[in-house]
């Protein structure tokens, strides 16, 4: 587990950066995230070669968190060790809520050993002493070493290592002129790799190298090999889902490319393990849905910084707003579905307008269904999680998707269940398998 004591110390540089040299020197790795980050599994994705994955106790269940992480770790084939990038603080969880859904919980449901990455700018032997806190303040979380970032001078890096050698604990490595790397931001954090291609490929291999260079990667395998064994049992989509949905395959088409890469790869994994074809498709660069297609999945994303192009795609738009299946759509696909998103013309499918806004709507939920769809049934329990900075004019249909702190949120209008709320669908599997039973 790769921490921190709070957001802005480096987790996301150096996970990643390890996870690619890792994979440089011939190591495979699972790379996995806690909390309901989009963004950071892409760049895992890019330095791992296998799908970056999500771990978070809110939304799927404490049960679930160590089933989900073997399933990734022997999907498609076994890894030699897991890298779990944590989430703000080491001890920071859902707000209100104490430690639950925090990076350390997550390391005791796995008993995952800890590395702390700490931001060691205007630090000397305070640096040491902030660790010596994280550790103390739940023992039962084992603080296996440091890694230095932001260092700057070998004379800076002698301080730290002294300092740490007092209170004994491992320094793993330290890491300078990571400035020179930064991958750049926008309103609700890092630009997708998917948006960037090249440069971020360009990126992650770059910061393998830093982190081949700079930390001592033998003695984190061995930390990593001192991990307690885990008990058998991976994740089993079909056995969630209870298998197969009788029928012909139908085929689900689910949105991605750079306007939609919001998404979690267990939503098709559980299609597919209700009886679908889940077909990937881009609305701002296809002009039809895919041959055959029965329902539609539209996912969360950037639509707002990709409007212009989605409203260019008058075919794409058209062919949704004539399609009569059922379609699910979180957040973005909220957007892409009303009439306008920030004056530039939508699919038309739901009587909602929306724009940009300067505040940033983020936060778990516990939601509620209010009314039957084609993925609910009435009063149907789930947690999910929102982001972003945009709002619709009205926030809700006469028929809403989801009731949250006393409000009606989202629609439900024929076949479509739209709302801002993100899920994880390994914590609600049922949502997969009435959604193929829909489309059939």
């Amino acid at each position: 587990m790769i921490a921190a004591p709070a957001s802005g110390h480096g987790k996301t540089t150096l996970a990643t950066g390890l996870m690619a040299a890792l994979r440089q020197r011939g190591r495979a790795v699972s790379p996995h995230k806690v909390g309901p980050d989009y963004i950071d599994p892409g760049y895992h994705t890019l330095a791992a070669g296998r799908p970056g994955r999500n771990l978070d106790p809110w939304l799927v269940g404490e049960h679930r968190v160590l089933p989900l992480l073997l399933h990734g770790a022997t999907t498609p084939h076994l890894a030699d060790l897991a890298v779990i990038e944590g989430v703000m603080g080491l001890h920071d969880g859902a707000a209100g809520r104490g430690e639950f859904a925090s990076t350390a919980h997550v390391a005791r449901l796995l008993g995952a050993p800890v590395v702390l990455v700490i931001d060691t700018t205007g630090q000397g032997r305070s640096a040491a002493a902030c660790a010596l806190g994280m550790h103390a303040f739940d023992p039962a979380v084992r603080l296996a070493g440091v890694i230095l970032n932001r260092v700057g001078s070998p004379r800076h890096e002698t301080l730290l290592r002294e300092a740490f050698a007092e209170v004994k604990l491992p320094v793993l490595g330290a890491v300078r002129g990571v400035e020179d790397l930064v991958t750049p931001s926008r309103h609700l954090g890092l630009i997708p790799a998917a948006e960037r291609e090249e440069p971020a490929i360009q990126i992650v291999e770059a910061l393998g190298s830093l982190v081949d260079e700079a930390v001592d990667l033998d003695a984190l395998l061995a930390i990593a090999g001192q991990a307690p064994p885990l008990p058998a049992g991976a994740w089993d989509p079909v056995e969630a889902v209870g298998g197969p949905v009788t029928g012909t395959l139908p085929r689900i088409a689910v949105a991605a490319g750079v306007a939609f890469t919001f998404s979690y790869p267990e939503t098709a994994i559980l299609l597919e393990a209700a009886g679908a074809a889940a077909v990937p498709f881009d609305p701002r660069t296809d002009r039809r849905l895919p041959p055959g297609t029965r329902g539609i999945v539209l996912g969360g994303g950037f639509p707002e910084v990709h409007a212009e192009a989605l409203a260019s795609n008058q075919a794409m738009r058209a062919d949704i707003a004539a399609f009569d299946g059922p379609i699910v759509a979180e957040c973005a696909g909220l957007l892409y579905l009303g009439q306008r998103l920030d004056g530039a013309p939508m699919c038309g499918r739901l009587p909602v307008t929306a724009s940009m806004t300067p505040r940033l709507t983020l936060g778990y939920r516990d939601a509620v269904a209010p009314v039957d769809s084609c993925v609910t049934v009435q009063n149907q329990a789930v947690r999910g999680h929102e982001f972003h900075r945009t709002t619709t004019d009205p926030v809700c249909g006469r028929l809403a998707a989801w009731t949250w702190d006393g409000r009606n949120h989202g629609f439900v209008d024929h076949r479509v269940h739209a709302s801002y709320l993100h899920l994880h669908w390994a914590g609600c599997p049922s949502i997969a398998r009435r959604l193929v039973a829909a489309c059939l």
